[in-house]
């Protein structure tokens, strides 16, 4: 069960695991640590809305742990909705390769093509970079 979403891309369940969503990176938002990326709040929202109090399924890679001791993980819902992939499809996060856990990199990297011809998200034209997320930081 999610007990706490950290930001776009991590979260803590009920144990105290913190899990890192593996093959995507998503702007940064945490307030108390500084300033932030832009869209990293809307992430973390959204992520939020996703997860919070919800169970959740938990796919492995290679890899088990980053350096930072979170288990990485490509996560479901019930429902079977793929959460990684969805916060590429709506630009609420980017493709970020962590070799060698690259099992569905193909995949998201196609919707992150989709949501970028699109414009969702960070990758909306007046903001964007090259990858979507350099340099964004906002001052809240």
């Amino acid at each position: 069960m999610v007990h706490w979403v950290i930001d776009g891309d991590t979260f803590e369940l009920e144990t105290g695991e913190r899990i890192r969503l593996i093959g995507i990176d998503a702007p940064e938002y945490q307030p108390w640590k500084g300033p932030v990326d832009a869209f990293g709040k809307e992430a973390a929202h959204f992520l939020k809305q996703l997860l919070d109090r919800q169970p959740v399924f938990l796919e492995l890679d290679a890899e088990i742990k980053d350096k930072y001791g979170r288990t990485l993980a490509y996560v479901y819902l019930p429902s079977g909705e793929f959460v990684n992939l969805r916060l590429v499809r709506e630009g609420l996060a980017r493709v970020k390769p962590y070799p060698p856990n690259m099992r569905y990199y193909a995949l998201l990297k196609n919707a992150q093509k989709k949501a970028q011809s699109e414009k969702r998200g960070v990758w909306v034209k007046r903001i964007s970079r090259r990858n979507g997320l350099d340099n964004l930081a906002l001052k809240r």
